[in-house]
């Protein structure tokens, strides 16, 4: 699959839950577009293998830096916020769980570490975050994602849907309250997206969802990243809090 081309060199961007999935798709591609960028995760193995991933090209080894952080805690990304070595032009919150069950056996603690990784953890980041971005820039972006449970719900997700409805609600204040100081604040909501967590579930469960999606396949990681890069880039200065569906055309 084809990926478009970006250019942000010069630029310096942070990709939190960036050590794997899609987060890493997004790090690689700004890599690749000439970006500085920090991955933050909270999974040293996550973060290890990606770096030693990365390390495979050695000029985007010399723009990549690592950072374990916790997202749940303000001060972990604070810490993080402060060790940044450039100043920050876009900001991509990406981290994110699941913790999938049906209401009635939810328990407090997977509502709890949901809501705290998913919404929390997005105030966290970008109030940490927000003193860091270049003063004198007119394009200065976020970009948070969100998804597609978030507008329909979904089977065993109270949790999930909740917390991305939150991104949503998020998202669009912030690009009123930003947009005067040079932000757009956007959100992607991502469909059934093809990933190691994915490629897990049975055949016939995979089936079924391809089913309903009108692109007849799973969405891919590029697609996410691609979504992701343009979002950032000056070319969608005039897009401001909205809410792109990456979904195949399943919410429709």
């Amino acid at each position: 699959m084809s990926t478009i081309s970006f250019d942000f060199r010069g630029k310096g961007i942070v990709v939190t839950g960036g050590a794997q999935g899609i987060g890493f798709e997004i790090a690689r591609r700004f890599l690749a577009s000439g970006a500085s960028v920090s991955i933050w995760d909270y999974s040293a193995e996550a973060l290890k293998a990606a770096e030693t991933e990365i390390a495979k090209n050695p000029d985007h080894k010399s723009r990549a830096f690592f950072c374990s952080v916790d997202v749940t805690q303000m001060a972990s990304c604070a810490a993080a916020a402060a060790k940044l070595p450039f100043a920050l032009d876009v900001l991509v919150n990406n981290a994110g769980i699941t913790r999938d069950k049906s209401f009635v056996k939810m328990t407090e603690e997977d509502w709890s570490a949901v809501i705290n990784t998913n919404l929390t953890g997005l105030f966290n980041v970008t109030q940490s975050a927000l003193p860091k971005f270049s003063a004198d820039s007119k394009n200065k972006r976020i970009v948070n994602m969100a998804s597609i449970v978030a507008l329909y719900g979904n089977f065993g997700q109270t949790n999930y849907a909740a917390a991305k409805a939150g991104v949503i609600g998020m998202t669009k204040t912030w690009a009123r309250e930003f947009g005067k100081r040079g932000f757009t604040v956007n959100a992607i909501a991502p469909g059934f997206i093809e990933t190691r967590m994915t490629s897990a579930m049975p055949k016939e469960a995979l089936a079924s969802m391809v089913a309903k999606i009108p692109a007849a396949r799973m969405g891919q990681v590029s697609d996410i990243a691609n979504a992701c890069l343009f979002l950032a880039s000056e070319d969608s200065s005039y897009v401001n809090g909205t809410v792109l569906n990456v979904d195949g055309g399943l919410v429709v």
